[in-house]
């Protein structure tokens, strides 16, 4: 059974840059992560988690956030795409029959050509090749609302398995895995870090922490169920001043260094609360869960 989980949630490219500079201001206080049995990464999370597992130090990582965003596309999620995600969940109470729905507008959607945008997840990933350590990472099929996981074993190329779970709908064009079309693994949930079951001690960094509607879970219901299962969960989000640095539109690269900036000093508020759970041994004669952290 594995110890440890490290769960990096979604929020777009500001996201991406948070939780780097989170995990980077961490480990130059003695909290390194990247240590982690099991990584769980969700839309913007599955960027990070391959960099994590990619062997690349998480200070160059970070320093890449703080440079120019070259090659990315501003884009956003503006209110009328709000609104297609309601009406795809009017009169409808199973959360697969509402992500059927949003797949269904996403396929309809006018976007970014898929080769372009693949590019664009390309560039920001270090590695092409699937990590030896367990690395998950979420999507959903666009047709039927089916939540999918891919990892190692999946048979699914690493970069396509990113590009899925990162494929926005109605923003980011869905993108095409032998013959079916993924949408973002983030309309199951900001984490899916329930994915993390079995794990004792579950680190869980989300810049989204809240559900929507029927379809998407919010972290805390989720987190709720692995304490009373017995696991040690804390949850980080942003703080306020992250949450101002990263603005509304967590889709707009210019504001990637400002959020990465954000969770580096962030991370010295976190340290001591992460070290704890993350260190030290569970006692085995306990039987007590930690409470979440924030969810």
């Amino acid at each position: 059974m594995a110890e440890k989980a490290l769960v990096l949630g979604g929020g777009g490219v500001t996201g991406v840059a948070w939780e780097i500079g989170i995990l980077t201001g961490l480990a130059e206080r003695g909290v390194d992560l990247s240590d982690a049995d099991l990584v769980v990464g969700t839309s913007a999370g599955s960027v990070v988690g391959t960099d994590v597992r990619s062997g690349v130090s998480l200070a160059e990582l970070y320093q890449v956030q703080l440079a120019p965003p070259r090659g990315e596309i501003k884009a956003a999620v503006g209110p009328a795409v709000l609104a297609k995600y309601v009406r795809a969940m009017i009169f409808a109470r199973n959360p697969v029959t509402v992500r059927a729905r949003i797949g269904a507008m996403a396929l309809r959607a006018k976007t970014e050509p898929e080769a372009r945008r693949r590019s664009v997840i390309e560039s920001r990933l270090p590695v092409r090749d699937w990590p030896p350590s367990p690395l998950k990472i979420t999507a959903v099929d666009a047709v039927t609302g089916e939540f999918v996981v891919f990892d190692a074993a999946s048979g699914v190329g690493l970069v396509d398995a990113v590009a899925a779970s990162c494929a926005v709908p109605g923003v980011w064009p869905p993108v095409t895995i032998n013959g079916r079309r993924y949408i973002d693994g983030g309309m199951r949930s900001a984490t899916n870090v329930d994915l993390a079951a079995g794990c004792r001690r579950i680190v869980v960094i989300a810049p989204i922490t809240q559900g929507f509607g029927s379809a998407i879970t919010g972290v805390g219901r989720q987190v709720r169920r692995l304490t009373e299962q017995g696991a040690e969960v804390l949850v980080i989000k942003p703080d306020q001043a992250a949450a101002k640095a990263i603005g509304r539109n967590v889709l707009d690269p210019a504001r990637r260094a400002a959020a990465a900036r954000a969770g580096h000093l962030q991370s010295a508020t976190q340290a001591l609360a992460v070290a704890a759970i993350w260190s030290a041994p569970r006692p085995e004669s306990s039987g007590q869960a930690a409470s979440p952290g924030q969810a």
